[in-house]
């Protein structure tokens, strides 16, 4: 076998000159700072026409960044998916969206829509939204309810209301004497319904009472209730506590027997909880769902291929095929994969094409460390210690000829928006860089050192004020590329359009297998 190679995916450490927020610039790094000074490396692209989106103007994200690491090639995704699906009127021929229309007629229920609202490309888009909206009417529905997830963190923190105003006015134009449309409840995205790898089931199930019971603080609109919220706690819109609206003192849009769900979040993640809740039959045990509505439902795609999560879908999903993860099975090459509860799945299930379950049981072997149940600015550092452990003790072993981790710590302390919280996670993660470093000198390995794509890199920004706002979003900068070969001799190529779809070949490259016809080119000369 040839040496091997070790990946570190720096979740969320982009690369800008521009020091204003830049936490990355900001923190203490050492090992980056040498293996950028005395080492092979770029800037490549992880955001956009690179990853599959619409255009250069969406920032890319785990999910579509981990994707195109893994496969070597550029799939649409995401919004650009959908986008695709909706112009075509593909996704209203679909055998779900049909059903879930003609249910609600036939029992004369109500069509609700649940989802993040806000235009960040990264969960969902609220085009997508009002595009549904219009054609339920124009198909003869006659009540509508939307259940909204207030965003603030791949949008600007506090932009909740200028979504509120687009869905309502939206909502104003269609309503007359046949058809009904109304927002019925909502929350801040990291309060309610939008938890991930099932770490915190009790946020799925504050998502549901809200919006299936309508159990919880009542306010006559959605915009009454965020100043209300705004005012009394301080929070930015993705903490925001969960709201329903009611009239006469009732919840205008509890979902019962008869209505139809649609969740329209396309991303995965945070999909798959709430999916499961309203899929599950009566073994469903991950928290008390009370008196179970009898309803037809269905995602924007299927969130989990594998897993058939949900079983019903507007949007078919990429069919990501020849990753590298096939190759190397292909070639006999053992692997090993390693991160956090937080990015375990962007290690496995999205570095593998959508694909829960292994290629190999016996050439891939996966670990996960889970995650701490806590805002993870109070604890920068996550679990980068055991991470950085079990990929040492993986290369001591000599079995593998390909490793893979996620230090998720420059995104997820990012998001948060707490500066120095996250340049401490930034130090972090360059810790324990350098103690990767130290077990491929002594297992005569290569490192590749890169990211999925930026966010601690852009934590402030400049508001029309003139002012400087926090920023939570992901960036749109690129990341870094660094090939660390201490006994060898590498060059790589001078390409601008260069991104992450280029690595799967240069890690095939550097272990002399041929990639497939299909990939984009490898970067090294």
């Amino acid at each position: 076998m040839n040496k091997p190679v070790v990946l570190v995916v720096m979740d969320g450490v982009g690369e800008s000159p521009v020091e204003l927020g830049n936490m990355v610039l900001k923190a203490s790094t050492p090992t980056l700072d040498d293996l950028k000074a005395n080492h092979p490396w770029r800037s490549i692209k992880a955001h956009g026409a690179a990853v599959g989106l619409p255009s250069d103007d969406d920032m890319g994200n785990s999910e579509v960044g981990h994707n195109a690491l893994g496969c070597g090639q550029i799939y649409s995704q995401g919004a650009k998916l959908v986008n695709e699906s909706i112009e075509s009127g593909k996704i209203y021929t679909s055998d779900a969206w049909k059903n879930l229309v003609s249910g609600v007629k036939a029992s004369n229920g109500t069509l609700h829509f649940l989802g993040l609202l806000s235009d960040g490309n990264v969960h969902s888009n609220i085009s997508h939204l009002i595009a549904m909206l219009g054609q339920a009417k124009a198909e003869g529905v006659k009540t509508v309810r939307c259940h909204i997830l207030l965003d603030g963190r791949d949008v600007p923190a506090t932009s909740a209301l200028e979504y509120v105003q687009q869905l309502e006015d939206t909502l104003a134009a269609l309503n007359d004497a046949d058809f009904d449309g109304q927002i019925a409840s909502g929350g801040g995205r990291m309060t309610i319904t939008m938890d991930r790898y099932q770490a915190n089931w009790d946020m799925v199930k504050a998502g549901w009472d809200v919006h299936v019971h309508g159990l919880g603080r009542t306010f006559s609109s959605a915009r009454e209730a965020i100043e209300t919220y705004r005012a009394e706690t301080g929070v930015i819109d993705q903490d925001l506590p969960a709201f329903v609206i009611a009239k006469d003192g009732q919840p205008v849009g509890t979902i019962n027997d008869g209505d139809s769900v649609i969740l329209f979040n396309f991303r995965g993640d945070r999909a798959q909880e709430i999916s499961m809740a309203f899929d599950g039959d009566e073994s469903f045990d991950k928290f008390d769902r009370g008196v179970v509505p009898q309803v037809k439902y269905a995602g924007m795609l299927q969130y989990d291929g594998d897993l058939c999560i949900p079983r019903s879908f507007l949007v078919n999903p990429p069919e990501i095929r020849r990753t590298l993860t096939e190759l190397l099975v292909e070639a006999g090459v053992p692997e090993y994969a390693c991160s956090e509860t937080q990015k375990y799945g962007h290690v496995t299930y999205f570095w593998n094409g959508n694909r829960s379950e292994k290629v190999s049981e016996t050439l891939e072997v996966w670990e996960e460390v889970p995650s701490d149940v806590r805002s993870f600015d109070e604890c920068p550092w996550m679990k980068a210690t055991e991470v950085t452990d079990l990929v040492i003790a993986a290369l001591e072993t000599g079995k593998y000829g390909f490793i893979r981790c996620n230090f998720p710590n420059g995104d997820m302390v990012g998001h948060t928006g707490n500066c120095l919280a996250t340049e401490i996670a930034v130090e972090t993660v360059d810790l324990c860089l350098a103690r990767i470093k130290k077990a491929v000198d002594e297992a005569g390995a290569i490192m590749l050192v890169t990211a999925d794509h930026g966010n601690a890199d852009q934590m402030l920004e400049k508001n029309k004020k003139g002012g400087v706002a926090p920023r939570t979003a992901h960036s749109l900068n690129p990341v870094p590329f660094i090939v660390y070969d201490p006994n060898g001799r590498h060059e790589l190529k001078d390409n601008a359009d260069f991104g992450l779809a280029n690595v799967a070949p240069t890690v095939a490259q550097l272990l002399n297998i041929q990639p497939y016809d299909c990939w984009e080119e490898g970067m090294i000369r």
